[in-house]
């Protein structure tokens, strides 16, 4: 049996009508929580989820067993089915050897996912989940505030 920490987060990436983004992310151990948000000018709602992972990831303090919840198939099927170890290991092909999108972010989401033993779950968005309900409540929030920083990553 595992000794690390059990720790599941809820992760969710949006975009308005305007192109502004948001991400939250919840952290669950025992009786702590933790609600973690941002938000971008322009950005895409897959960059946003990969990056609610991100931060969901960086604010483990140590080792942990983690139980990572999303809607988004490109996120969790890229994990789960290791596309992008395949796509990295390509030097960030894909499978037709074009260009794999948002890199800048795989690349900081495989290095967290290193640190810890993740599984990544896909959560079907009208499941009525309310850690999942309330994850897309704080990154809708996000998206909407004022003077949103630019996602330097993002390329149009």
């Amino acid at each position: 049996m595992s000794n690390l920490k059990q720790v599941s987060i809820y992760t969710r990436g949006i975009t308005t009508a305007s192109g502004a983004g948001g991400y939250g992310a919840i952290l669950l151990y025992e009786n702590q929580r933790k609600e973690l948000s941002g938000g971008f000018q322009l950005t895409t709602n897959n960059r946003m989820d990969i990056l609610a992972a991100i931060e969901g990831l960086k604010a483990l303090k140590t080792r942990c067993k983690v139980t990572l919840y999303n809607n988004n198939g490109y996120l969790v099927d890229a994990i789960a089915n290791n596309w992008a170890l395949g796509w990295q290991a390509n030097n960030w092909k894909n499978s037709e050897q074009k260009p794999t999108a948002n890199v800048d972010l795989w690349e900081q989401l495989l290095q967290f996912c290193s640190q810890h033993d993740v599984e990544f779950i896909r959560i079907k968005q009208s499941a009525g989940n309310q850690e999942y309900q309330r994850c897309n409540y704080i990154s809708r929030q996000a998206a909407n505030q004022q003077n949103l920083p630019a996602d330097e990553g993002y390329q149009r």
